[in-house]
């Protein structure tokens, strides 16, 4: 009797963990399995569709039309900043030795 008492809280600490673990490990399994193709949803909010409309034709979530969009201008920032920089790499690079003055001691 007396290990009884002492073995039931154990026992149910036990069989609460397990519970809670159980279900943090299965949050993930509500997770969209769905790919979503951020080149289609661009392609119709700049053929002029409002975010709502697209996110109904798709089936997919309004949140996921924002992240497209996020994507998409993240992805154009880096291009134009690389480009830019190229560009200006390009201007700023050292003159030509025969544009420098000459150091000899010719008398001249």
């Amino acid at each position: 009797m007396k290990v009884t008492k002492k073995l039931l809280p154990v026992v149910a600490a036990f069989l609460f963990v397990v519970t809670i673990g159980f279900e943090m490990g299965s949050a993930n399994a509500y997770a969209a399995t769905k790919k979503i193709d951020c080149t289609k949803v661009m392609s119709e909010l700049q053929g002029g569709k409002k975010v709502k409309e697209v996110a109904k034709d798709m089936s997919i979530s309004t949140s996921s039309v924002y992240r497209c969009r996020k994507m998409s201008k993240a992805s154009t920032m880096k291009k134009t900043a690389s480009s830019a920089s190229a560009t200006s790499s390009s201007s700023t690079s050292a003159p030509s030795s025969a544009a420098t003055p000459s150091t000899s001691k010719s008398g001249y």
